[in-house]
């Protein structure tokens, strides 16, 4: 399953993401793609979509069952730390900062 998550979604882009997503709510889109098929739609969407912040979350074979990808200028920040994935809004030390 994949979940994106998209900003100021130009109508052909988002025309074009409900080929294969459901949109439950505007501008948010699920769907069950294969691997090869999640990422062609992806790759076009960042290459004709200029200005779009995406948040990814996709089934990833892992010990959280996801991974989270995030495109454009996000207004968090996720990294993964031994094995799970962990988003944070702010940090509250510079120095403990993972990126």
């Amino acid at each position: 399953m994949t979940v994106l998550v998209a900003s100021d979604t130009p109508p052909a882009i988002r025309g074009m993401l409900k080929r294969w997503f459901v949109e439950p709510r505007a501008n948010v889109f699920v769907g069950t793609l294969n691997r090869r098929t999640r990422d062609k739609v992806l790759e076009y969407v960042k290459r004709n979509a200029a200005g779009l912040s995406l948040l990814i979350i996709s089934s990833e074979p892992n010990c959280q069952g996801f991974k989270i990808e995030r495109w454009g200028e996000p207004d968090r920040r996720d990294t993964e730390m031994s094995g799970l994935w962990l988003v944070a809004e702010k940090w509250v030390e510079a120095e403990n900062q993972p990126f």
